[in-house]
């Protein structure tokens, strides 16, 4: 989804909350990525495969196999083209490209999805914290797949993943909730979300685990946006080192060398002053 209006995102606010100092290169400084993990080529891919599907399922026009195999080539291509990609040990091309055709086979031998209301549908809505107050910045969300089932709509997330996903996981993600919204204030509907998660193992699967959101969670979503504005304008930026988050990152060399600006450091130490008079430590 593209837009020229400032808007937050489920991917940006998660960058700053996964590692505020990533969310700086990119999004602050404009640091062009040198390199991609495989991990998002991999869910890229399926994705746009899965949009062709659902697209010709929605237009009712013929669907043919090679279309979908093709799209999914087609972006991994691309995203070459782009730059370079981090494979993980014991990756290669081919086998990761073989593992997405079987997983998009897998889903190709489920019942196609009825009712589609929407593929790839991007949506700009505001956003509300818990004290029921409109935040200035709206929320840009762009929905896979949404269906209308029997009990309203149903917002359909595709996940590629190397395990399955756990039933707290789904239930905390913040991405339902900013799907939920979404709908909530365009639609004037309440919105389930269903997240289809294809799993990279030996044997291919494909799990399904449905999550539903509360006027509390909308409120909670606002009130992390709300925060993460704050930290940004205020210059907070700090790394966060982990196997998960450095393995592919594209800005580490940038990352050892980072110092934090004189001006944060005087601020941390003006709220580590005010903390200690209203805590009476020191």
């Amino acid at each position: 989804m593209k837009t020229s209006r400032p808007h937050w995102s489920y991917s940006s606010v998660n960058q700053y909350l996964r590692c505020p100092l990533h969310f700086y290169f990119e999004r602050v400084l404009k640091l062009p990525r040198t390199s991609v993990g495989s991990g998002l080529v991999f869910g890229s891919a399926t994705h746009n495969a899965l949009a062709v599907y659902h697209l010709s399922l929605k237009n009712g026009v013929g669907f043919k196999r090679d279309a979908l195999h093709r799209a999914f080539l087609e972006t991994w291509d691309y995203r070459e083209s782009e730059g370079t990609i981090d494979y993980k040990a014991n990756e290669n091309r081919d086998d990761l490209i073989s593992q997405g055709i079987a997983l998009l086979e897998l889903y190709l031998e489920e019942p196609p999805p009825d009712a589609i209301v929407a593929v790839e549908q991007g949506i700009l809505a505001p956003l509300r914290n818990s004290s029921g107050e409109y935040l200035e910045t709206p929320l840009a969300a762009v929905a896979d797949l949404i269906t209308r089932e029997s009990d309203g709509l149903k917002v359909n997330e595709f996940k590629t993943s190397g395990r399955a996903y756990g039933e707290f996981e789904v239930d905390t993600s913040l991405q339902a909730t900013c799907y939920v919204n979404a709908v909530w204030e365009n639609l004037d509907e309440w919105a389930s979300v269903e997240f289809a998660v294809l799993v990279k193992t030996k044997t291919p699967k494909l799990q399904r685990i449905k999550t539903a959101r509360t006027e509390e969670d909308i409120g909670r979503l606002g009130d992390v946006v709300e925060n993460v504005e704050r930290a940004v304008k205020a210059g907070i930026f700090y790394p966060v080192e982990s196997p998960m988050n450095c393995s592919t990152c594209s800005f580490r060399q940038q990352c050892r060398e980072w110092k934090p600006e004189r001006r944060i450091r005087e601020r941390i130490r003006e709220n580590e002053s005010e903390f200690a008079e209203l805590s009476g430590v020191g």
